[in-house]
């Protein structure tokens, strides 16, 4: 019997994944409000770990490789730039109603699609920085739209430092996870081609899916 290729599995798992998280952010929302710092800090690394649309979007970032400085000023990017619109959000400076949360959502989801097609199309990724940057500040409304039905009350400092604190725990676990295994495939041009290729069409079809999803859900 042939060895069921790992390629198909990878294209299992994403298709799989896609209408089970589609409406992620809608799921976890609980009636329950966290308390404490420790309480906001453990939500926001189960957030980041259960949401799928952040991770592969992260994935589809650092999917084609390059140094370690070029890794972490991507990662940076995305981090500035998702904690920037929380803030502002969480703050007060920045209102989200049902309409523009599904908006921002649909936003998140065609971030996916348009970094995965850049995979697919571009051999040079130099402003990729900028548009992760850009793309992040639409993902930091999706943490706030969580935050915030989580019932924050009063304590809206403590919440959002907690919170963010906990997203980017459970970001750096994730990337520290990702990267070592991305340099040893990167290491092997003609598997990595590969990879990088397979990799962007399941994101293209999950981005895509999403996308539309959100976006008349």
């Amino acid at each position: 019997m042939k060895p069921f290729p790992a390629a198909r599995v990878v294209l299992l798992a994403l298709l799989l994944l896609g209408p089970a998280a589609a409406h992620a952010h809608e799921m976890e929302v609980a009636p329950e409000a966290v308390s404490g710092f420790a309480g906001w800090v453990g939500e926001g690394i189960r957030h980041i770990l259960a949401g799928a649309d952040h991770l592969l979007f992260l994935f589809s970032v650092l999917l084609v490789g390059g140094s370690f400085r070029r890794i972490l000023l991507l990662v940076t990017s995305f981090t500035l730039a998702h904690s920037l619109t929380l803030g502002l959000t969480a703050l007060g400076w920045v209102t989200l109603d049902a309409r523009s949360t599904r908006w921002a959502e649909a936003a998140i989801a065609a971030s996916i699609l348009y970094m995965a097609l850049e995979n697919l199309l571009l051999r040079q990724h130099g402003h990729r920085a900028g548009l992760t940057f850009l793309f992040g500040l639409v993902h930091g409304l999706g943490f706030a739209s969580v935050l915030g039905g989580r019932g924050v009350g009063t304590a809206v400092v403590p919440a959002l430092l907690g919170f963010n604190l906990g997203v980017e725990v459970g970001q750096a676990a994730v990337v520290a996870f990702l990267v070592p295994v991305l340099r040893i495939v990167q290491r092997r041009p003609q598997l990595h081609s590969k990879v990088v290729r397979l990799s962007s069409i399941c994101l293209v079809g999950v981005g895509l899916y999403w996308m539309v999803a959100r976006a008349v859900g």
